[in-house]
């Protein structure tokens, strides 16, 4: 199970001048470098200044003004999410997370939280003192829970086509039990055990990835209410504690991995803050110290280092379960931030480039939040007829298809009309 958060998709290392408007209720705002002295028009439509430099955040006011962000993480925060899902239709077939293929795919959860970390810094940093609380929190609902909402909807519709052997009791939760799980969960309130309508334990069995979200929140209100104010040594020293308390944990699990979160049970709980709180910090941390560089091809080298590190397969085998939990642990610390730095310090030259890393990022959040319903009807599937990943590729493609498809259709006739109509009530 797996987490995106998706962030406000804002940055680059300064901000430019506008095209109209600075903030409003737009969705879009297109940005014009300041030293262009022609007048502001509608850009050309294959201009890389228009494709690159799209906002998917809350407005601003106007005296804040809008800045440009790094297409390039946007477009590895759609790749983290195709590997999720890919990850999780593998997962169905696995006997064990040793044998599991894209083995180390619920890594992406920790690269979600990092690049959020880092987005959020960049995004908010150096706003508030023209920014209040209720303009933070505001902005992040609009931006989050439109999605979190359609993800608890869709978890419903389709709870009772899940009912098989790998969960018996399905069949037997009344209608009003469902009805009730998907009411809390749209609020992202963690559903208590006692509500369990899976018998899986998660705090949202409707939605399996609402776990994240819901510790996303938490690192969001952490760093609104306080953790914005640390100066660098302040805030490296928690990284370096989280950091420490990251490596035990994945060192001492008994799985050997950093797996977990999604329950409040004690030991879940543990898992859940533990895996949020050095990559979410360490990710503002590098957008306040790090200095970009410019990196050719970017997009092409994060994205195969990505996929290298979620896709490896188990180190240390059954008789050296530390040995994996090394690997996730470092990777989050080390290879997780360099990916973002690479990123950030990257340019799309190609206005290909450009709209495929657009389309991934804009698929992200929705993909994330809405295919473990698809998941859960295909892993009761596979139970129930004791399918092989041999035989049940055709229908894993069609499932992966589904899930994008799906998530296309919610960005563009919900997620993104809705946010629109937020922003213009709520501005």
């Amino acid at each position: 199970m797996a987490e995106v958060p998706e962030t406000d998709s804002e940055a680059s290392a300064k901000p430019e001048e506008p095209f109209g408007a600075a903030g409003g209720g737009l969705n879009y705002i297109f940005v014009r470098p300041a030293w262009l002295s022609t007048p502001a028009r509608q850009p050309h439509p294959f201009s890389p200044y228009l494709m690159q430099a799209q906002l998917l955040s809350e407005p601003y006011p106007p005296t804040l003004g809008p800045k440009p962000h790094y297409a390039i993480l946007d477009g590895l925060r759609g790749v983290a999410a195709l590997l999720v899902v890919a990850f999780h239709l593998c997962e169905a077939h696995a006997t064990s997370h040793l044998d599991q293929v894209i083995n180390h795919g619920y890594l992406a959860v920790d690269f979600f939280f990092l690049l959020s970390g880092f987005v959020i810094g960049y995004a908010y940093d150096d706003r508030w003192g023209r920014l209040t609380l209720k303009g933070f929190f505001r902005a992040r609902l609009i931006r989050l829970q439109p999605m979190v909402v359609l993800g608890m909807v869709i978890g419903a519709l389709g709870f009772y086509f899940q009912a098989g052997p790998l969960w018996p009791g399905i069949a037997e939760v009344p209608a009003w039990k469902v009805l009730l799980v998907m009411l809390i969960g749209c609020t992202l309130l963690p559903v208590p055990v006692s509500l369990d309508i899976r018998g899986w334990q998660e705090m949202h069995p409707l939605d399996g990835p609402g776990w994240s979200l819901f510790f996303e929140y938490i690192a969001n209100v952490l760093y609104a209410l306080g953790v914005r104010k640390l100066p660098k040594v302040a805030l490296a020293g928690l990284v370096l504690l989280a950091g420490a308390a990251l490596v035990h944990l994945a060192v001492t699990s008994p799985n050997g991995d950093v797996i977990g979160g999604w329950s409040l049970t004690g030991p879940q709980l543990r898992i859940g803050f533990t895996r949020m709180l050095y990559p979410f910090f360490a990710g503002l941390l590098l957008s306040r110290v790090a200095v970009l560089g410019h990196v050719k091809n970017a997009f092409g080298w994060c994205s195969l280092l990505l996929v290298l590190v979620l896709a490896w397969p188990r180190v240390g085998g059954a008789t050296h379960l530390w040995a994996n939990g090394l690997y996730d642990s470092l990777s989050i610390i080390f290879l997780f931030p360099l990916v973002v730095w690479l990123g950030a310090s990257g340019h799309l030259a190609s206005a290909g480039g450009v709209r495929l890393s657009k389309f991934f990022g804009d698929i992200s959040y929705p993909l994330y939040i809405t295919h473990y319903p698809l998941i859960y009807i295909y892993t009761g599937w596979v139970s129930a007829h004791n399918v092989s990943g041999q035989q049940g590729w055709p229908v894993a493609v069609l499932t992966f298809g589904a899930a994008v498809g799906l998530a296309y259709v919610s960005l563009r006739f919900y997620d993104e009309p809705v946010r629109r109509w937020l922003k213009r009530k709520l501005a």
